[in-house]
């Protein structure tokens, strides 16, 4: 699998995944949230169809699940994705937040 680059963006509370093929940085996808005080709200994931298929929506929600554990924060998985991914991963179970 190509090496993929995710950066995490604050400013526009997002996570955006990159490849670079041939010299190009194309942009893969990128896992939208809202923040709150010790919470991402985790609320759409989106892989570029000519990138469907190749497992990056999962690598993606790796990291920012990663992420969040690494900062002390839990997760709202709002996105129909992201929960698929918690529940077939149950090792980030504790992350998840019920929204109250």
């Amino acid at each position: 699998m190509a090496d993929l680059r995710i950066e995490h963006q604050p400013a526009r509370e997002r996570y955006e995944a990159h490849l670079d093929e041939g010299g190009s940085d194309l942009s893969v996808g990128y896992i939208d949230y809202m923040s709150e005080p010790d919470t991402l709200v985790l609320t759409h994931t989106v892989v570029h169809d000519q990138f469907s298929g190749r497992g990056f929506a999962a690598e993606l929600a790796k990291y920012v699940l990663d992420d969040a554990r690494a900062n002390g924060k839990k997760i709202v998985p709002v996105c129909s994705y992201i929960q698929g991914y918690v529940a077939k991963h149950p090792e980030y179970a504790d992350l998840v937040r019920e929204r109250g």
